[in-house]
């Protein structure tokens, strides 16, 4: 299938690993020319059609930097893909003020941001996609995540509140859920559990695993191809939709 994506212009936020490197992997294989950015040094080689950029997004100046640079090297963003690490895991109330405002900051202050940076831009060329990866616990808060599953939540209402405003000018803006999907962050929460339960790494992971509908954790390159396909001319209808990709996890109906 032709995504329509040929020579289009990508930034992709915090993606030098994980579901957001997938990501912009998978935009670049669709002929996309990528900017990735990333809060340290990037090392070993990314892939062809992607250049890396140091940015840490929850400073304003540097994401303007970021898109600066961008525009620079490879031209005005027509796809942007917002996308941060996790925050602080942990319970509600043994959260510090401290790191409840680093998570406002880094993951949903950051998507504000890039979003009202690039859509002047995107309005002007009558063409646009903006997509907000959050989290499963987006749609089901998970206790021990108590910071990521209260801002996600947020994220879901700001990707309907911009997908109002932005589909006149051909601009479609939608958010991917991951459900458990093997990463460093899986990896680390896997510690947490292994910690708390007494057993070890790997059997948290298997539990993880066992949790899932589908009885696996999702890879990395099936969030991104979900994210490109959103990005994509055959998607130009779609707009406004928080979709799950998490192998049947999420049971709500809403």
């Amino acid at each position: 299938m032709d995504l329509g994506l040929h020579g289009k212009v990508a930034m992709v936020a915090a993606a030098t690993q994980g579901i957001g490197l997938a990501c912009a992997r998978e935009l670049a294989a669709e002929g996309c020319r990528v900017s990735v950015c990333s809060r340290s040094p990037v090392g070993g080689e990314l892939g062809d059609g992607i250049r890396a950029y140091s940015c840490d997004v929850s400073d304003p100046a540097q994401i303007e930097a970021w898109l600066a640079a961008t525009f620079k090297d490879l031209g005005a963003p027509e796809i942007l893909v917002t996308n941060t690490g996790g925050p602080p895991a942990g319970l509600w109330e043994d959260m510090s003020d401290d790191q409840w405002a680093t998570g406002v900051e880094s993951t949903l202050m950051s998507a504000v941001r890039m979003a009202r940076m690039v859509a002047p831009l995107m309005r002007a060329r009558g063409w646009g996609r903006i997509v907000h990866l959050t989290s499963l616990a987006a749609k089901e808060p998970n206790r021990i995540l108590a910071v990521s599953s209260t801002l996600r939540s947020g994220l879901m209402a700001l990707t309907r509140l911009q997908a109002s405003e932005l589909a006149r000018f051909g601009v479609t803006v939608n958010a991917v859920l991951p459900g458990h999907t093997m990463t460093d962050r899986q990896v680390h929460l896997a510690e947490l559990r292994a910690e708390r339960d007494g057993t070890t790494v790997e059997q948290a992971l298997a539990a993880q695993a066992a949790s899932v509908p589908m009885g696996r954790l999702a890879q990395p390159r099936e969030i991104a191809a979900a994210v490109a396909f959103l990005c994509s001319d055959r998607a130009s209808y779609v707009t406004g939709v928080n979709l799950l990709v998490d192998g049947g996890s999420v049971q709500g109906l809403a």
